[in-house]
C-alpha cells in the first residue's frame, strides 16, 4: 500500500503513551528480577515460584505494543491515491463524416471502424459522465446533447451519414456551444462540470481553407483554450487512403500536423491512429482518463484489521502462556 499522507497526524501523539507503556513494562520486569534476587531461600523459591518461561513470556506484551502502534496509525487517518469514477463531467464526441471517411485503407472503411470504436467508447464510459455527439462535414450537427443515457448516443453513432467537405472549426464551435448550454443548466454551487471535446477526423479542413479564419479550426481551438475546454484530437487513417468521387480516384491523406496544432492550441492531447485496433486503443485510453480521476481516499481499514488481529493474538497468547489476560 502506498500512502500519500495522513488526515489526522496529531493522533501520532499517542505513540508517546505507547512508549511510556514499553518503558513501564521494562521497568516492571527489572523490578521483579530485583525482588527475586532478594529472596533469601532460593531453594524454597524454586519450589513455590513458577518455572521461568524464557523469552516466550514477553510475546503477549510485544503483540499488545504492536497492536497499539497499528491502531494509532489507523487513527491518524492514512490516505492513498485511488482511481475513482467521476461523478460529474461533460464530454462532446465530435466525429468527421466527410466523404474521405469512405476510404478503405482502414478495413472495412474509415467510417465503419470509427463507428465501432466510438460505440465501445460510449458504452464503456463511466455512468457519471455526460456524453454528447456531434457530426461534421460541410456543417456541424448536434446529434445528441450531453446526457448520461448511452442508448441515444450509440444509436446516433450507428446512423452516421457521409457528406461533402470538412468544416473542422464548425465541429469544435458546435461542441463549445453545446457544452456551454448544458453547463448553464446543470451548474450548481460547485460550478459547471469539467468538460472536454474529443475530435476525431481523417483529413484537412476544407471549409474555410484558412484554419485561422474566424470559423477555422485553429481559431476554434484558441476559443476552447480561453474557455478551459481542451480538445483531444485523434488523427485517423493512413497516408495512402483514397476515395472515388465522380468517377475519379481522389487521395485523402490524413493531416496529423493540423490535429496536433489543434490539440496544442486548446491545451488538449494528440493521438494518432492508423488502424481500427489503434483507434480502439486510443478510445480505451481516453475512457480511462475521462471516466476516472485520482483522489486521496481513506486507507485506514487495513491498519484497523491488522491491529485488531494482533490484539486478539496478544490476548490469546497471554491466556496460553500466562493463564491470564495481559
Amino acid at each position: 500500500m502506498s500512502l500519500t499522507g495522513f488526515a489526522s497526524p496529531w493522533w501520532f501523539l499517542l505513540l508517546i503513551v505507547v512508549g511510556l507503556v514499553v518503558a513501564g513494562y521494562v521497568y516492571a520486569m527489572r523490578a521483579r528480577r530485583r525482588r527475586v534476587m532478594r529472596f533469601s531461600n532460593l531453594a524454597l523459591l524454586e519450589r513455590v515460584a513458577p518455572r521461568s518461561q524464557g523469552w516466550t513470556r514477553h510475546v503477549p506484551a510485544s503483540l499488545l505494543i504492536v497492536s497499539l502502534i497499528l491502531l494509532t496509525f489507523a487513527l491518524a487517518g492514512p490516505t492513498a491515491e485511488q482511481k475513482v469514477p467521476r461523478n460529474r463531467a461533460t464530454v462532446m464526441l465530435v466525429i468527421d463524416v466527410s466523404l474521405s471517411m469512405e476510404a478503405t485503407d482502414v478495413e472495412p472503411t474509415r467510417l465503419k471502424a470509427a463507428q465501432d470504436a466510438a460505440r465501445s467508447f460510449a458504452e464503456g464510459l463511466t455512468p457519471g459522465v455526460n456524453l454528447g455527439l456531434i457530426s461534421f462535414a460541410g456543417t456541424a450537427t448536434v446529434l445528441v446533447a450531453p446526457t448520461t443515457e448511452r442508448d441515444g448516443v450509440v444509436h446516433a453513432i450507428d446512423n452516421l451519414k457521409l457528406a461533402q467537405s470538412t468544416a473542422t472549426g464548425e465541429g469544435i464551435f458546435a461542441a463549445l456551444q453545446s457544452v456551454e448550454s448544458f453547463s448553464s443548466v446543470v451548474g450548481g454551487a460547485d460550478g459547471p462540470p469539467p468538460a472536454r471535446i474529443v475530435l476525431m477526423t481523417d483529413g484537412k479542413q476544407t471549409v474555410p481553407q484558412d484554419e485561422y479564419a474566424p470559423r477555422g479550426a485553429f481559431t476554434a481551438a484558441g476559443v476552447a483554450k480561453q474557455k478551459d475546454i481542451p480538445v483531444t484530437t485523434i488523427s485517423f487513417g493512413t497516408s495512402h487512403g483514397s476515395v472515388e468521387i465522380e468517377g475519379k480516384e481522389v487521395p485523402v491523406e490524413v493531416d496529423d500536423a493540423s490535429m496536433r496544432e489543434i490539440a496544442r492550441l486548446s491545451g488538449g492531447d494528440f493521438y494518432k491512429a492508423a488502424t481500427a485496433d489503434e483507434l480502439k486503443q486510443v478510445y480505451a485510453s481516453l475512457g480511462e482518463q475521462i471516466g476516472y480521476e485520482t483522489k486521496n481516499v481513506d486507507a485506514s481499514r487495513p491498519w484497523v484489521v491488522l491491529g485488531t488481529i494482533v490484539l486478539i493474538g496478544a490476548a490469546g497468547s497471554s491466556l496460553f502462556i500466562g493463564q491470564r489476560l495481559p
